[in-house]
């Protein structure tokens, strides 16, 4: 059976991503016109998808390339977040 490039290269990042470290990081996920968006708060990574799980598994993509060459101090963990809404005028 033939396997093509793009599994290959998956399964060599997951793979190496087995081996390293695991790095937790909260993230936030809100409906924004016909998508889901998912935000890391701790670095500045989003990613988007149809639905909360894709926009999620979209957003561990994205922040698992980001932290092949990211610095070791790239996270700045962000300690008990709240929403609060702020009202503001506009001229």
């Amino acid at each position: 059976m033939l396997v093509s490039e793009r599994d290959q290269s998956s399964h060599f990042r997951r793979r190496i991503l087995s081996l390293m470290e695991p790095i937790d990081v909260q993230t936030v996920v809100f409906h924004e016109g016909k998508h889901y968006v998912a935000q890391c708060l701790d670095v500045d990574v989003s990613s988007f998808g149809d639905s909360e799980d894709d926009a999620l598994a979209n957003l561990r993509e994205a922040l698992e390339l980001y932290f092949e060459d990211a610095p070791a101090d790239a996270v700045a963990k962000v300690e008990g977040p709240e929403v609060r809404r702020l009202t503001l005028q506009r001229a």
